[in-house]
């Protein structure tokens, strides 16, 4: 097609013109909007720094108990215990035969490693640098990683969707959402795990192309697996926080905060959410909680669920290197994953 005509058709309204127009339009549309939703989190962020008495912080910090940060600390060991599991249902789902000792220690060190310095840091570059150390090819790790992020986000909206559907996420008067609004995000959210479940039991179809690498459909037991596991992580992570929150908000709210704060943080690409979960915890319970003894509990929640395991996963990171170097090495890529080929 000459440029001219494309010119004439897109004038015309053609409808593959017009699409063709939208692709080239959409990437430009997204950064922008991307750009503009970080600017309006990092002001919002500036502005309620400065309204706090960081001395009042500091002081509402010292007063927690031992015995509560212990609590969640034991809680953060539990949530982040679940998000490993996620690495040995991949383990079940793409077939590789790694020892599961290796593969919960790859999967715990590249989750510490996302939280505190990004997906593209922990979730995605560790894993195929530990994984192809150990003998996993790149066609199983990108399995591995795909399935991960998917059990992460599916259980995400099953539990999301519940909450926000039953009503019970107390939301501020300035709040940009209504409560009906969130009802009826949280159905949509619930009616997308429902298709996907449907379509993990009944689809006909189960493997796809997509840009040279083989997607398949989990069966119906690993997909319920994955929702429960991803539910009982994100539910600790709540339970976390609401422990050193000493039980003054209710649990479903402060789920709800953590669930809000969390796609935030993704959206901005700031690692660790840093500064994100403060400013949205602080709008989201602003009049409920006490803002020193919310930013207290926040910044224990940082120290028991981020940097703690973040210690103890760059030491397993070393371990793990220098297990590779001495050539204790899994079975190999040979028969690191099942033939989807012959599957079909």
């Amino acid at each position: 097609m000459s440029a001219r005509t494309l010119k004439d058709e897109e004038r015309s309204g053609h409808p593959e013109a017009a699409l063709s127009r939208w692709r080239r339009t959409w990437p430009r549309v997204r950064r922008i909007a991307l750009i503009a939703f970080a600017v309006a989190v990092l002001t919002l962020i500036g502005w309620r720094a400065r309204e706090i008495d960081w001395s009042a912080v500091l002081g509402a910090l010292r007063a927690l108990s031992l015995t509560t940060v212990a609590m969640a600390a034991a809680i953060a060991i539990a949530a982040h215990a679940a998000y490993i599991s996620y690495d040995l249902l991949a383990r079940r789902y793409t077939g590789h035969r790694l020892s599961i000792g290796r593969t919960l220690a790859v999967a715990g060190v590249s989750f510490a490693f996302n939280l505190n310095l990004g997906a593209l840091v922990g979730g995605v570059a560790l894993r195929y640098r530990l994984y192809s150390r150990f003998g996993l090819d790149t066609a199983v790790i990108t399995r591995i990683v795909g399935f991960s992020l998917l059990t992460n986000w599916i259980g995400y909206l099953a539990l999301a969707g519940a909450a926000f559907a039953s009503g019970l996420v107390e939301l501020p008067d300035d709040a940009p959402v209504s409560g009906a609004v969130l009802r009826l995000l949280g159905i949509v959210m619930l009616a997308v795990v429902t298709i996907y479940l449907a379509a993990c039991r009944w689809s006909r179809q189960r493997c796809w192309s997509v840009r040279g690498h083989a997607i398949e459909l989990p069966r119906a037991r690993i997909a319920a697996l994955q929702i429960m596991a991803s539910v009982t992580h994100w539910s600790l992570v709540a339970t976390v926080l609401y422990v050193l929150l000493q039980g003054k908000v209710g649990f479903v709210t402060v789920l709800g905060a953590l669930l809000v704060s969390s796609v935030a943080g993704v959206i901005t690409h700031i690692p660790a959410g840093l500064g994100v979960l403060e400013a949205v915890f602080l709008s989201l319970l602003a009049g409920a909680y006490p803002a020193t003894e919310l930013l207290a509990a926040l910044l224990a929640y940082r120290a028991v669920f981020y940097l703690g395991p973040l210690l103890i996963a760059g030491v397993t990171y070393l371990a793990l290197e220098l297990a590779a170097r001495r050539g204790l090495r899994g079975i190999g890529p040979i028969v690191a994953g099942r033939n989807l080929a012959s599957r079909r």
